[in-house]
This record gives C-alpha cells, sequence and structure tokens, in this order.
C-alpha cells in the first residue's frame, strides 16, 4: 500500500507541475474521494489536521 501511496505521489506532483491550479485541485478532490470510497477512511478530514499532509 504505501509503494502504491508513493506512485500517487510522484503522478500527482507531475500533473501538478502540467495543469493550472484548477484542474490540479480537481484531480486531488477526486483522488480523496475515490480513496475514502475504497479504504473507509474520509481521508480529506484526515489530512485536516494541522500536523499533516
Amino acid at each position: 500500500m504505501l509503494a502504491a501511496a508513493e506512485e500517487l505521489g510522484e503522478e500527482l506532483r507531475n500533473v501538478q507541475q502540467e495543469s493550472t491550479q484548477f484542474e490540479f485541485n480537481s484531480l486531488l478532490t477526486r483522488c480523496s474521494d475515490t480513496i475514502t470510497e475504497r479504504i473507509g477512511v474520509d481521508y480529506s478530514s484526515a489530512c485536516d489536521a494541522d500536523d499533516c499532509c
């Protein structure tokens, strides 16, 4: 799972460099929604902590 997370992070960095902020934020929201749906953890809430993400 950690390898998949690292791969996703790398892909997101690449997309961020090649897209507008709006496009990137939209993609990031879709990724968070998919993570929440697949693993049952509200990923966006977990990342709302001040010392996280």
